[in-house]
């Protein structure tokens, strides 16, 4: 597995971002991103849900007030997307949908850092599915996007065995890889629900595939939400940095007596779950680790406590801090 250890440098610099996606505007050159992304190569992201859904009005004016320029962007099963600048969805048909709402994105200060998707590779048809996530990429590619986020979860997770299911996952990227030789593109599967934070079950699959191209979208809470002890996230943690493509962030707060412990799976999360800034898991510490396996891209906020927040207002002012937290967190670690 020695191939994995070294990551490729994203060399996407905040100069870079300025001079693309928000022509004739240095609107936050001298903002904490612009200092961050230069030096380490970290920069902070959201997902794109996180903007549209009872905070903004739209994904335009969320990064806007937010202060940040890049987005993971779902993409649905049809291939629709949200729009960035009213409540509307679209639909990407062709290459030439996919440039024109590109144009429309950056025109508008958005660039899309990353793509999201969905697939159960345990139903359905093999090939349907394969042909799904090869567009996927290739939308991505057009998108200007770095990777294309993979869903671990499957309908049928608890019925198949384990090699059965690292089969399945396997054969998929697979064929998808070879499928996409030319392409840049980088595919991280979430540690995501049941199957997803399964170490062993993300290490088998990076093994089996064996490209440089497939790795972790690693999601710094789901481990913790797992059940697993807090200080085991941090060891799950340095196990996949040298695999990680992209990432989600959430934190978690548990009672003092529960963090050491091995938990049910999601105990109490609704109740827990809470902004970036006051969780147990030390971000800044989970950052370092990944800041020393070499991994330069997006650190795309999920927090799932805005639910908590009883307006928009309230909603919106959790989404800054987070944003606010990271971006210090990604200034310390500077060299």
């Amino acid at each position: 597995m020695s191939m994995f250890k070294t990551q490729k440098k994203k060399m996407l610099f905040l100069a870079i971002v300025l001079g693309v996606y928000l022509p004739g505007a240095g609107l936050f050159a001298e903002g904490t991103q612009a200092m961050s992304k230069e030096s380490t190569g970290m920069y902070v992201s959201i997902r794109e849900s996180s903007l549209t859904q009872n905070t903004f009005a739209t994904t335009q004016e969320g990064v806007a007030y937010l202060g940040i320029q890049s987005i993971e962007l779902s993409l649905d099963r049809d291939f629709s997307v949200h729009a960035p600048d009213k409540e509307e969805k679209v639909i990407l048909a062709s290459d030439d949908d996919v440039r024109a709402f590109r144009a429309r994105s950056e025109s508008h200060g958005v660039h899309i850092c990353a793509v999201l998707t969905a697939c159960d590779f345990s139903a359905g048809d093999k090939e349907s599915n394969v042909s799904w996530v090869v567009r996927a990429i290739e939308i991505a590619d057009l998108l200007g996007a770095e990777t294309v986020r993979i869903d671990s979860a499957m309908s049928k997770e608890r019925e198949l065995d384990f090699e059965r299911r690292v089969q399945l996952f396997s054969y998929a990227l697979s064929e998808v890889l070879a499928r996409t030789p030319n392409s840049s593109i980088t595919l991280g599967i979430e540690n995501h629900g049941f199957q997803g934070n399964n170490l062993a079950f993300l290490l088998n699959i990076f093994q089996e595939v064996g490209s440089d191209r497939l790795g972790s979208t690693l999601d710094l809470g789901n481990f913790y939400w797992r059940g697993y002890p807090l200080s085991e996230v941090y060891g799950i943690i340095s196990v996949l940095a040298p695999y990680t493509k992209h990432t989600h962030v959430k934190n978690i707060n548990y009672p003092e007596e529960m963090r050491e412990v091995t938990r049910e799976a999601g105990w109490q999360y609704g109740r827990y779950a809470c902004p970036l800034d006051e969780g147990d898991i030390d971000l800044e510490k989970a950052l370092g680790i990944l800041a020393k396996a070499g991994y330069r891209g997006n650190i795309c906020i999920e927090d799932e406590s805005l639910g908590k927040g009883k307006t928009n207002e309230e909603r919106i002012a959790i989404l800054k801090r987070d944003v606010d937290h990271l971006q210090a967190i990604i200034e310390r670690l500077n060299p």
